[in-house]
């Protein structure tokens, strides 16, 4: 919610964000994903200052139980005053009850995006998709949430000034960005003509930076020549000790039946691959069945 404290930015949930968006590739499948190759449009959930409160509420309820595939699940939306921007009672359905902070009375440009989180945490109390904690957890919802269609609205819903800042989700800006990037090279979508808050686009354009890396990364033969070089150094190492490993690194070798292999993490769905260390190979990752060109 809004709040005069300045919005953490940055990478901190990355790990948890990448494992995220492995477990939705797990869960949904390829094929599953392929259901919410478009993203939630503007139009379907605009929320005028002049709308009715609580039939605007439903109308923007029901077109996100569309988008995310919950055709039964019927929300009830109310307000009151409460510490959070919102919270869903998770019961067995058909109903869900979502209260939302009595701000956003005032604020309807947002009652979208505090919805699509909300909703979110319905459709993977469906999935029986969770992590453990509640932290970890609701970075899964914010990371669900954007890579299946709605998210944008959250990291729309990020405004920041010289006196005042608002942010909904656990996410960083940027971590939306990452997140919206990835899903963006996996449908061929753009949302940057959906934003309207002044601070979105670069959020975004900075976590599309931080996605491309991920692409760049050795052993894939797109890795630049410094990522090369360090590899080739990592590689001699292990190749004399048997395995090595480092912190923050996106490789790490270890010994196999076939000799030493190679681990990184998929550039699509962040799924760990292991090859052979043998040169030029192609790795199919065995969860989204993307191949990546590898020089190990």
């Amino acid at each position: 919610m809004g709040t005069s404290s300045p919005v953490v930015h940055g990478y901190p949930h990355l790990a948890t964000v990448r494992a995220a968006i492995t477990a939705l590739h797990k869960r949904l499948s390829f094929d599953g994903l392929q259901g919410y190759a478009t993203s939630v449009l503007p139009a379907d959930v605009a929320f005028a200052d002049h709308d009715d409160l609580h039939l605007g509420a439903q109308r923007v309820a029901r077109a996100l139980v569309h988008h995310l595939h919950l055709p039964d699940a019927r929300m009830i939306v109310g307000f009151r005053e409460m510490q959070h921007a919102a919270s869903v009672e998770l019961a067995a359905g058909p109903e869900y009850f979502i209260e939302l902070n009595d701000r956003f009375r005032g604020h309807r440009r947002d009652i979208g995006a505090a919805l699509a989180h909300e909703i979110t945490h319905v459709l993977l109390h469906r999935l029986d998709l969770t992590f453990p904690g509640t932290r970890d957890n609701e970075i899964l919802t914010d990371t669900a949430t954007t890579y299946l269609g709605a998210g944008w609205l959250l990291l729309d819903a990020f405004r920041e000034d010289g006196v005042s800042s608002q942010k909904l989700g656990y996410l960083t800006p940027e971590e939306f960005g990452y997140v919206l990037a990835k899903r963006a090279e996996l449908f061929g979508e753009d949302p940057s003509p959906w934003f309207t808050s002044p601070q979105a686009y670069p959020a975004y354009t900075a976590g599309a930076a931080q996605a491309r890396r991920d692409a760049r990364q050795p052993p894939l033969v797109a890795a630049g020549w410094t990522g090369r070089r360090r590899y080739a150094k990592d590689r001699r190492y292990a190749q004399e000790h048997g395995a090595f490993a480092s912190p923050g690194s996106p490789y790490s070798f270890e010994p196999g039946s076939d000799g030493l292999r190679v681990s990184f993490a998929c550039p699509t769905c962040c799924q760990r691959i292991r090859v052979p260390v043998r040169g030029r190979v192609r790795a199919r990752c065995g969860v989204c069945g993307d191949v990546s060109e590898c020089d190990t």
